[in-house]
């Protein structure tokens, strides 16, 4: 209880430094929604352009509008978008499915890919393996996944006469169609987390292997799936279960990309049109959001270490 408190304060802290940094950086860019609906030929007059700050609260010193804005949240109001004058709440509960089912299956296949073949790379004595997986890793982490992305649509529509959906679909209404359109995205952020997993898993399971009680375990006559599965791997989890935790900051960076590239309408989405259209209460709402995520993500990851390793205790 006292680590969960003392974490809490620390998220809280960090939650306060982000509200800052994307409410500052989000106002030096150039222009402001006053330039975008007025257009680029000044057709706003000084008074309309007055009134219009005035509409959105913009005229008033940059402390106040932040403490305003803070004191919405706490009550549970992020604001009304600028562009659509929708709730902000209500659209990010809205696009937060998208990119939940993008995160989640993206880590899932990492995990049910990424980790046996690092098994296999670990007890595998073959030159090949070991050079493939070297390569696939050092492939992997070199290449950006926006690239992948577009790859792999020229790629789809050249062999299979396939362009990305121009309308999203649900995957309570058709599952089917709706993996089939998270396929190539899914892929395209997966890959790069996929060439970590495997490195660190095979990394880790030689660390494991080399240990005394595995030793013991083959001595007592145990087969090599049963030394493997309930003895080594369950120890070089730990460190992969940290890569993941960590690698969802970088998966989310990729949501960005990787929805506006496939036609997506997420949170990833949602944050570049409300950056091109200077919607500052969607764009303050997105990335506030995305904090919250990777913090309680990373909570998670340092709790499930205690199941993992019993050994392990927070204090």
């Amino acid at each position: 209880m006292r680590y969960l408190i003392r974490r809490g304060l620390w998220t809280v802290a960090v939650l306060v430094g982000v509200s800052v940094l994307v409410f500052v950086l989000v106002r030096l860019l150039p222009g402001t929604i006053v330039d975008i609906l007025g257009g680029g030929e000044g057709q706003l007059s000084p008074d309309q352009r007055a009134a219009v700050m005035q509409q959105f609260g913009l005229d008033r010193p940059l402390p106040v509008q932040y403490l305003r804005w803070v004191g919405s949240m706490l009550r549970g109001d992020f604001g009304w978008s600028f562009r659509s004058g929708q709730p902000v709440g209500g659209l990010l509960v809205s696009r937060l499915p998208i990119t939940l089912e993008l995160a989640v299956l993206s880590v899932a296949g990492v995990s049910l890919v990424g980790i046996p073949l690092g098994i296999v790379a670990s007890v595998s004595r073959s030159v090949r393996v070991k050079t493939l997986v070297q390569v696939v890793g050092l492939l992997g982490l070199s290449v950006p996944n926006f690239w992948i992305a577009v790859l792999l649509i020229i790629a789809a529509s050249y062999l299979f006469h396939w362009l990305p959906a121009l309308i999203y679909v649900p995957p309570w209404t058709h599952p089917w169609v709706n993996l089939q359109q998270m396929f190539l995205p899914v892929f395209s952020l997966a890959l790069g987390l996929a060439a970590v997993v495997v490195r660190m898993t095979r990394s880790s399971m030689l660390e494991v292997l080399g240990q005394e009680y595995v030793k013991v375990a083959h001595a007592k006559g145990l087969s090599t799936g049963a030394v493997l599965l309930r003895h080594a791997l369950r120890n070089a989890l730990i460190p992969v279960v940290t890569v993941l935790g960590l690698q969802m900051g970088y998966l989310l960076g990729g949501v960005v990309i990787t929805e506006q590239i496939f036609g997506l309408p997420g949170l990833g989405w949602t944050l570049l049109n409300g950056v091109y259209q200077r919607d500052y209460p969607v764009v303050q709402g997105t990335v506030l959001l995305f904090a919250v995520t990777f913090v309680v993500t990373n909570l998670g990851v340092d709790l499930l270490y205690t199941f993992l390793d019993p050994r392990i205790r927070y204090e």
